[in-house]
């Protein structure tokens, strides 16, 4: 423990690998019946024989029946609570049997709470919201149906003294003068007024402050910060309660930061802003959505967070958003989200459906938001709580019927709310995502107030361009589809079943429309690929062109728009979906163009206009102009050079232009509006790029390309790559570039080495040379590298 009975099936041989093949539509009984989880324990005869004996369970998923020694202790219905029993009465000394009954929680949705009706276009059972269970373990649009039971979290038999310190409250009052004062609440078991306490502050292993009469003053303080604007300081508080002899009772330790976090709502010359503040200072939100690590969340590690998390931060983000139909993330994520720098808008655990409205449940809602709210509310990371995802934005009838709109107004404007103003009183609530304060849920009222999710690219099919019809004050869901690559397929394709129409394939990709979405998407931009591996290539390119698309116009208009999360970062397993991190953590080539786009400075070019085929499919283009900005934000003003060349294919350089810069923070500026009417008359739009590019001394920060066409158009020359490999020790070395030719998102791949590259995707310009480093999990040899190492860019991917 912890664990799930899929994992220990598992682990015990007993089923196959449920992400193999279509295991997944075979293991589909496990949720149809009950479990029975066993153990024996001894108690020492010389044990302490006073004090209450708790039986404390952090997470049991989800419909449990608990009985130690013959008797009923328990029985839950709600997997996002923690539990705490006292047991003293029903220990023995010598042998203990503890037996936990987990029913089926198919059955109960089936047969249970009969007047409810979800919404089931993600819920092939129908009804998965009658229960307080991770709702994507039913399915969801990149998920798999593995229902899952067992002891997912801690479980452990705890003594105390005869009053425990239950919880403390932590708030802080920042002065004008940078002062910090902390403010301690404590919570005891029961009030006792003999019960006085003590504690320290402590910062990088020395002593800061005392506590005194519950508060600790802290004079020049280490600010924490987001990713990209400052450090991420972290204070170490420790308070204890002792009784009225002396003795210590309780102790609590947190790691805190010290900041003020706001969600800032103000009219303005657009309608309202939506910008999160930061000791002060704006932020625009950088990041992206966070579905649960894993479909069977039991157990897992700090390791299992890092790896995912810290590409995050890699790639300069500086928000994740974690998704409302998942879990409560473990305290290991929120530590990491800490140390990194990453705000959380933290969703409560609703998505996309309707919820009871029955007094049992708005009891055991009430009861999750308390403990989680207590559970998050001393985070550094913690920036917003959130209701829902995509609840008040339905439309079905069903929500508008009274019993229906009184369930869910007692959740998601009662019972959550009042939580947040009794536990945190702090953090702002936010009711739904997307939200605008009433039932316009257009497009344009994005533009003007709240937060959106924007999908018309993609489920609606409309052009990439539609990204930049609006201005939305604040983006939060928007994405595109790509494969993942042939290596991660080899992991759970049987061989001679990759095929990404073959049986496996389809069972890994749950969106229904997902796999002509994509191709129809690929066919608008790019050439028909010459193999399944080049197919994989074009759509990895494209879901990174989309997501480009999208959040550098809206860098470009800040401060109107302060936030852009795409959907999503990481798999919950190997599949197709909007993922920027496959399952097994490689990079797509979304994230490691999503670490130009989120750069702290960014040179972006805006073409006005586009290209469109009329009757007789013949091609006309409005395109004539190419505009850069510039956006920032960096914590302070930058000086920098901006550069471009326009040039042709065949290699000539028909034109190019500087101009000296000043980035301010949180600041986008046009900065230079070019012509190029004439070129693209005299020598074709079909055979010209612009490659810009932007300075800091002699550091280039940021760099990119402008097409004119589609690229399944383009002229573009058959590369002759020349690379050399240098090592750098066991662990790592330099791979170095050259190309007498234009190439377009050159990628690299070291099959089957572990390994961190500092660039990938990126394009490859005649003249000049990209160097880019490689760091190994295990020690490498230049010859083995030499054999594995493989590379292509766009003109590859054709016959």
């Amino acid at each position: 423990m912890p664990g799930c009975v899929h994992t220990d099936l598992h682990r015990l041989g007993l089923i196959p690998d449920p992400y193999y093949g279509t295991n997944e539509l075979d293991l589909q009984w496990i949720e149809t019946v009950a479990w029975e989880y066993k153990t024996e324990f001894l108690i020492d005869e010389t044990g302490s024989e006073t004090g209450p004996v708790d039986l404390v369970a952090d997470g049991l998923d989800t419909l449990a029946t608990v009985t130690l020694n013959g008797h009923i202790i328990a029985r839950t219905d709600n997997m996002f609570l923690t539990h705490r029993w006292p047991v003293r009465s029903r220990l023995r000394r010598g042998r203990n049997v503890l037996h936990i009954h987990f029913a089926s929680a198919r059955d109960f949705v089936l047969h249970h709470r009969r007047g409810h009706r979800g919404l089931e276009f993600n819920d092939p059972i129908g009804g998965c919201t009658k229960l307080r269970k991770q709702q994507c373990q039913f399915g969801w649009d990149w998920g798999p149906r593995l229902v899952t039971a067992g002891i997912w979290r801690g479980l452990r038999l705890e003594q105390s003294a005869d009053n425990r310190l239950v919880h403390v409250r932590v708030t802080q009052q920042h002065a004008r003068n940078g002062t910090v004062t902390l403010t301690l609440a404590p919570e005891l078991a029961r009030p006792d007024p003999l019960v006085h306490f003590e504690g320290w502050v402590v910062h990088a292993g020395r002593e800061v402050a005392r506590i005194e009469n519950l508060q600790a003053r802290i004079v020049g303080p280490a600010l924490w910060w987001p990713n990209g604007q400052g450090l991420q300081s972290l204070y170490e508080v420790t308070l204890i309660s002792r009784n009225a002899t002396g003795c210590e009772t309780g102790r609590w330790t947190r790691r805190i930061g010290l900041r003020t976090v706001a969600l800032e709502r103000k009219p303005d010359r657009w309608g309202e802003s939506f910008r999160f503040v930061v000791n002060g200072r704006a932020i625009f939100a950088k990041g992206a959505n966070w579905i649960p690590a894993h479909s069977f969340v039991a157990g897992l590690s700090r390791a299992d967070y890092t790896r995912d998390l810290e590409a995050a931060a890699q790639a300069h983000m500086n928000m994740i958003r974690v998704w409302g139909g998942g879990i409560y993330e473990s305290e290991d994520f929120y530590d990491l989200c800490d140390e990194l720098g990453l705000m959380v808008w933290q969703d409560f655990m609703f998505a996309c459906s309707l919820y009871p409205g029955d007094r049992a449940f708005l009891r055991s809602v009430k009861e999750e938001a308390r403990q989680q709210v207590r559970r998050l509310q001393h985070r550094a990371c913690l920036a917003l709580w959130c209701g829902n995802n995509e609840i008040h934005q339905l439309k079905s009838a069903h929500l508008q019927r009274p019993a229906r709109q009184r369930a869910y107004q007692a959740i998601f404007h009662q019972i959550l709310p009042a939580a947040v103003a009794a536990d945190d009183g702090v953090t702002t609530y936010w009711p739904s995502s997307p939200w605008r304060g009433d039932s316009d849920h257009s497009p344009a009222a994005g533009e003007q107030r709240g937060d959106t999710h924007f999908w018309d690219v993609w489920h609606a099919r409309h052009p990439v361009k539609a990204y930049e019809k609006w201005r939305f004050r604040f983006c939060s869901e928007f994405g595109m589809q790509s494969y993942s690559s042939p290596a991660t397929n080899e992991t759970f394709c049987p061989p001679g079943d990759g095929n990404l129409f073959g049986a496996t394939m389809e069972n890994h990709q749950k969106n229904p429309a997902g796999n002509q979405i994509i191709l129809d998407y690929i066919s608008r931009r790019y050439g028909l690929p010459k193999n399944q591996p080049a197919l994989i290539y074009l759509s990895q390119l494209n879901q990174a062109h989309c997501m480009q698309t999208g959040v550098e116009h809206w860098r470009r208009n800040m401060p109107r728009c302060m936030g852009a999360l795409y959907w999503q970062l990481n798999d919950c397993w190997p599949a197709t979906s909007w993922s920027s991190l496959e399952f097994n953590g490689r990079w797509k080539a979304l994230h490691h163009v999503a670490r130009r786009f989120f750069a702290p400075l960014l040179l972006s070019a805006h073409v006005p206009g586009d290209e469109t085929a009329g009757l007789g499919n013949y091609r006309s283009s409005t395109v004539r102009t190419v505009v850069l900005h510039t956006a920032s934000d960096a914590p302070t003003a930058t000086l920098a050079r901006l550069d471009w060349e326009l040039r042709h294919f065949d290699g000539r350089l028909l034109r190019r232009g500087q101009k000296s810069v000043t980035l301010q923070p949180g600041t986008s500026r046009r900065q230079v509006t070019l012509d190029f009417a004439g070129p693209l008359k005299q020598h074709g739009r079909d055979s010209l790029y612009l490659r810009y590019a932007l300075s800091t001394g002699r550091r280039m920060v940021s760099e990119e390309t402008a097409l004119f066409s589609p690229p399944r158009f383009l002229a573009l020359p058959r590369p002759k790559t020349r690379v050399s490999l240098r090592m750098q020790g066991a662990k790592a070395a330099t791979l170095t570039f050259r190309s007498p030719v234009f190439q377009h998102r050159l990628a690299f791949d070291l099959p089957a080495v572990a390994h961190r590259c500092s660039d990938n995707w990126f394009d490859l310009y005649p003249g000049h040379t990209k160097t880019v480093q490689l760091d190994f999990e295990l020690p490498q040899t230049k010859a083995a590298l030499w054999r594995v190492l493989r590379w292509q860019s766009l003109a590859d991917t054709v016959a």
